[in-house]
């Protein structure tokens, strides 16, 4: 059974920073692509950030351009979402997903909530 534990949310201040985690269990990590979502209350999901197999292959949503960076760590199962310059519009539940291809989950998290005050 497939399980991913998103762990990192909090309130921050505007262009302040926090480092979501994913921990993946339950199938071979390194075999599937691992993104993150965000939906704010009365918004779609929106694709954040996605990360290849290897990590070679880095994809980011046009809003976060610049600001987050993903990576991930094969060996402890695990996708990180590093967001710097936070702004009050980030303010979501993330999600982290798993999938066979970038921006698409097979699998999701139960999400970590993240607040920017202004």
């Amino acid at each position: 059974q497939v399980q991913l534990v998103e762990s990192g949310g909090g309130l921050v201040q505007a262009g302040g920073s926090l480092r979501l985690s994913c921990a993946a269990s339950g199938r071979t990590f390194s075999s599937y692509f691992m993104s993150w979502f965000r939906q704010a209350p009365g918004k779609e999901r929106e694709f954040v950030a996605g990360i290849s197999r290897t990590g070679t292959n880095i994809d980011y949503g046009d809003s976060v351009q610049g600001r987050f960076t993903i990576s991930r760590d094969n060996a402890k199962n695990t996708v990180f979402l590093q967001m710097n310059s936070l702004k009050p519009e980030d303010t979501a539940v993330y999600y982290c997903a798993e999938g066979r291809t970038m921006r698409w989950g097979d699998y999701w998290g139960q999400g970590t909530q993240v607040t920017v005050s202004s």
